[in-house]
């Protein structure tokens, strides 16, 4: 949240000072970059953490049993953990490449901007390996169902 704070404010600074005072700040489209990019990557950590990323279940639902469901649940969830783990190598080659490059008015080390992915990746895996393994100790049993596989009486 802060980081899409100063970047709303940097940019709306920036616009001002350009278009009522006839200069802008150089910066600030660099630090505007850095904190754009490490705020997605960070947040994506943070949604998979709460479990927010958006699911499309209704379709599943109705074609599969729920221990089809289960099993397509499981490999999904592999799926995502073999994506991670290749965007986390991909961006850790990107970011030592570029790691020497530097930044046109800051001079700051472009893998560093680079770098954000493999670490908001990282963290995401993280929390995704978790979530994974609540969810295999702890199935979730539909409403109006007992746990004996009976219908609820209403």
């Amino acid at each position: 949240m802060l980081g899409g704070f100063a970047i709303v404010t940097l940019v709306f600074c920036n616009a001002w000072l350009r278009g009522f005072a006839g200069f802008d700040l150089a910066w600030s489209l660099e630090v505007t970059s850095f904190l754009l990019l490490w705020s997605t990557f960070i947040g994506c950590a943070a949604a998979a953490a709460r479990g927010a990323h958006m699911r499309v279940t209704e379709i599943v639902e109705r074609l599969f049993p729920r221990t089809g469901q289960r099993v397509l649940a499981i490999a999904i969830d592999v799926i995502i953990v073999v994506l991670l783990i290749s965007l986390i190598y991909t961006g850790y080659n990107i970011s030592v490449h570029t790691w020497a490059q530097k930044t046109t008015v800051l001079y700051w080390p472009v893998g560093l901007l680079y770098a954000s992915m493999p670490v908001g990746m990282a963290v995401t895996l993280i929390f995704h390996l978790y979530n994974m393994v609540f969810d295999i100790r702890n199935p979730v049993i539909p409403h109006g169902t007992h746990s004996d596989g009976g219908e609820a009486l209403s």
